[in-house]
């Protein structure tokens, strides 16, 4: 078995691919800032390149290397928010579809109706000690339902 196949089903390999994700958008977001600022200092230094074309190339290079270094933090910190962001934004968009799911089940199940309303009806009482399992499972349903726990 070589090290690829391994790493592929090894469930941390995928644990680490948001991380993956973020790295590669910040390297995206580095680049294209580098390239922004090299393509402006090559036109404010057009004029004066044509008769100093080596002092021009060097402060070329001084400018990306800057550049570079100084973009490095902002590209990694932007490239996280935007990824924290579109996961929430996907949980979000999950969670609406799951809870789509679980009522449109439970309008063609009159069980889970009832179990769904008796957990929304129990909801407030549960401070109360429960009095028997029947008590106990509500408690759990209304739980579930609560902390949006019924991804189907």
């Amino acid at each position: 078995m070589n090290s690829q196949t391994h790493t592929s089903m090894n469930p941390l390999a995928q644990a680490q691919k948001p991380a993956t994700s973020s790295k590669a958008l910040a390297s995206l977001l580095l680049s294209a800032g580098v390239a922004t600022l090299v393509v402006m200092a090559d036109q404010l230094m057009e004029p004066w390149a044509e008769s100093h074309v080596i002092a021009a190339w060097i402060a070329l290079w001084v400018v990306a290397v800057v550049a570079i270094a100084a973009l490095r933090g902002l590209s990694r910190h932007l490239a996280q928010n935007v990824m924290q962001s579109l996961d929430s934004w996907s949980a979000g968009v999950a969670q609406r579809r799951s809870d789509r799911r679980l009522w449109a089940m439970a309008q063609s199940d009159s069980r889970m109706m009832a179990d769904l309303q008796a957990a929304f009806d129990r909801e407030d009482n549960e401070d109360a000690p429960a009095q028997d399992v029947v008590a106990l499972s509500h408690r759990r349903a209304a739980r579930i339902v609560r902390n949006r726990l019924h991804y189907i």
